[in-house]
C-alpha cells in the first residue's frame, strides 16, 4: 500500500469519526498476512465504551461501514480492523485460550465440538491459531448470525 493509499484512509477514517461525533486521535498500522493487504486502527478516545458497544457490535459495525467506504474510494477491498481500548488484543488473548481449551476437549472426547456466537473477526483468529495443527482443524458452517465454529479431530 503507497503513502496516498493510507492518506486516504486516514481521511475516510476522520471523516467517519467526525461525522459520528467521537473524539480522540487514532494511529494507521498496515500489515501483510498472507491472504491480503489489512490495515489496524487504532483509535485512542475516552468513549470507549460507545465505541465498542454490546458484545463489540458497534465496532464491528464501524469497522464495515469503514470498510465500504475505504472499498469504494480505493477500487478494492483491504480488511480493517479497528481496536480500541485494547479490545481486540484482550479478545485475541481469551480466543487463544477458547481454542487451546476446545482442542484439548476435541481430543480427549473424540468428536468435534461447535463453538457459537463468534463474530466473524474471531472465527478467522481461531482459524489461524488452529490451521496448522496436526490434532484438530477448524471451519465455518452455517450462515449469518447462525454461523459457528466447528473444530474436530484430524483425520489421520
Amino acid at each position: 500500500m503507497d503513502k496516498k493509499e493510507i492518506k486516504i484512509i486516514k481521511d475516510i477514517t476522520e471523516k467517519l469519526l467526525k461525522l459520528l461525533d467521537i473524539e480522540g486521535g487514532f494511529e494507521i498500522v498496515e500489515s501483510k498476512d498472507a491472504e491480503s493487504e489489512s490495515v489496524e486502527i487504532v483509535l485512542n478516545t475516552k468513549d470507549t465504551g460507545v465505541v465498542i458497544g454490546y458484545h463489540g457490535d458497534t465496532l464491528e459495525g464501524l469497522q464495515l461501514v469503514l470498510s465500504l467506504c475505504v472499498a469504494r474510494n480505493l477500487g478494492r477491498y483491504v480488511r480493517i480492523s479497528i481496536d480500541v481500548g485494547d479490545y481486540k488484543k484482550n479478545r485475541s488473548e481469551w480466543l487463544k485460550t477458547l481454542a487451546t481449551e476446545t482442542k484439548e476437549r476435541v481430543l480427549t472426547e473424540g468428536r468435534e465440538m461447535a463453538v457459537p456466537e463468534l463474530k466473524s473477526w474471531e472465527r478467522r483468529i481461531v482459524h489461524l491459531i488452529l490451521e496448522k495443527d496436526n490434532e484438530v482443524m477448524s471451519e465455518s458452517r452455517g450462515e449469518g448470525r447462525d454461523r459457528v465454529l466447528v473444530v474436530s479431530p484430524r483425520v489421520k
